[in-house]
């Protein structure tokens, strides 16, 4: 964070960074080379990356060992490792007296770069080598420079003869170094930064530790309900770790809808605005809605044992219904016929229906009937008597339609006497049950007529 913090400030001190670079670049062509000193700067090489939060600055552009304080090196860092970084980015310079380098890994094969934090504007820019080997340079001296151990060296210390080696140099190191444990302390906090950050955390810490005690009371009140509560909060971290992934899924998405939510929001603002009357308008309604309430909570309250009781209807209603599932699976062959049928049958349902709304249009059905009617008439005899019934097709000159009786198609009987006497000697039965039927209904042989004597009369040959 402070780290970001320090890029912040310079970024924002840019402008006033100009006046002093104005008078810093003085080497030709206006370069702005810082020249920083390491306790090891193996395996860097000329043309590496110097770099600021992961953003290219400038290149290493020479690298040497300081063996006399004439090549800018103090006496402090003699037989140190000196580093010429080029600095082409103008908006990273000039570098300033709480600046820090350190040599970091690139890629597994070996290569490095320069992680660099030019400093803050509170301070002030690095002093200038004046003269010299290295003169125009800016000095950044060792104990603002960190040089990590390689992780191949490490490895090798596992190995013979290296172990064997490391251990005879340990034990000369720890004669050597018997009166000197500041100095080891220095390198072995610029060999690895985190421990330099760590001390710091830990300052921090001390100075904090009020406020940390009144942390850790405050935690505990927090945590213990926490802790009750530890699986439904686990639950939800899962659930919200499962949210995580299918909204990160979608994040393309998710962006989308958040650039199309102003315009959105403003075609939205009418529709409120109608919202908004509507509700006002609702609030009469809203409130014969919560005079109803208890009402309707009653209703709702009678419905559950109604409820419980359509239950058992609905499980025998699935029952049957699984059980006609497959009588009406049968049935789709057939209803595909049907369609088929249908589809086939279309064009002459609609012939159909313009030939019966044509029929009805104009009077065909009624002047079918007629047609039958009349026609059953012409075809029906008549004599002086009226019309009569042909109960067989007679085809013959007397079948046509007459007005004045034909002489010889006449429907006379000469001989009706003997005609009736052979009716009734056949029909005999049948005159018995009259005559009874006419007794009965009379009140003796020789009695009045009624309805039922008058038609056996009839029937025997009388007059009604």
């Amino acid at each position: 964070m402070r780290r970001l913090a320090a890029i912040a400030v310079v970024l924002a001190a840019c402008a006033a960074g100009l006046v002093l670079l104005t008078g810093a670049s003085s080497q030709p062509g206006g370069t702005y080379v810082v020249r920083a000193i390491f306790d090891d700067a193996a395996f860097i090489a000329n043309g590496e990356d110097v770099r600021i939060a992961g953003a290219p600055v400038g290149t290493v552009v020479g690298s040497e060992v300081c063996l006399r304080a004439s090549q800018g090196c103090p006496a402090t860092a003699l037989k140190k490792a000196a580093v010429m970084l080029e600095i082409d980015n103008r908006g990273f310079v000039p570098f300033h007296a709480d600046a820090t380098c350190a040599i970091r890994p690139q890629s597994l094969i070996g290569e490095k770069y320069v992680d660099c934090t030019p400093g803050t504007s509170a301070t002030p820019a690095l002093r200038r080598i004046a003269a010299g080997p290295g003169a125009g340079d800016y000095l950044l001296p060792v104990s603002q420079t960190h040089s990590p151990v390689d992780t191949d060296i490490v490895q090798d210390i596992y190995r013979q003869p290296v172990r064997e080696q490391l251990a005879i140099i340990l034990d000369e190191l720890g004669t050597g170094l018997a009166a000197r444990g500041s100095d080891l302390n220095a390198v072995i906090h610029r060999a690895n930064p985190a421990l330099g950050y760590t001390d710091q955390v830990l300052q921090i810490l001390a100075r904090q530790n009020r406020q940390l005690a009144q942390l850790a009371h405050d935690s505990a009140a927090v945590l213990r309900p926490l802790a009750e509560d530890r699986r439904q909060l686990a639950d939800f971290i899962a659930q919200a770790n499962t949210t995580s992934v299918a909204s990160a899924a979608r994040a393309a998405a998710i962006a989308r809808s958040f650039q199309l939510l102003p315009g959105f929001l403003r075609k939205l603002r009418p529709l409120m605005a109608d919202l908004g009357s509507l509700a006002d308008q609702g609030a009469p309604l809203s409130a014969s809605l919560a005079q109803a309430a208890p009402a309707l909570t009653d209703q709702y309250v009678e419905l559950a044992p109604f409820a419980r009781v359509a239950r058992t209807s609905l499980i025998q209603l699935g029952a049957a219904a699984a059980k006609q599932q497959p009588a009406l699976l049968a049935t789709i062959p057939l209803e595909k016929q049907l369609a088929r049928l249908g589809g086939a049958t279309a064009p002459s349902a609609v012939l159909l229906d313009r030939l019966t709304s044509s029929l009805d249009s104009t009077g065909a059905i009624q002047q079918l009937m007629a047609l039958l009617f009349y026609g059953t008439l012409g075809t029906n005899g008549y004599d002086s008597i009226g019309h009569y019934l042909r109960d067989q097709p007679l085809v013959g000159s007397c079948t046509g339609y007459a007005k004045t009786q034909v002489p010889s198609c006449g429907a006379t009987f000469a001989h009706a006497a003997a005609a009736r006497d052979v009716a009734l000697r056949q029909d005999a039965p049948v005159l018995a049950v009259v005559r009874a039927v006419s007794a009965s209904s009379t009140g003796g042989a020789g009695g009045g007529g009624g309805s039922l004597a008058g038609l056996a009369r009839y029937l025997l040959g009388g007059t009604r």
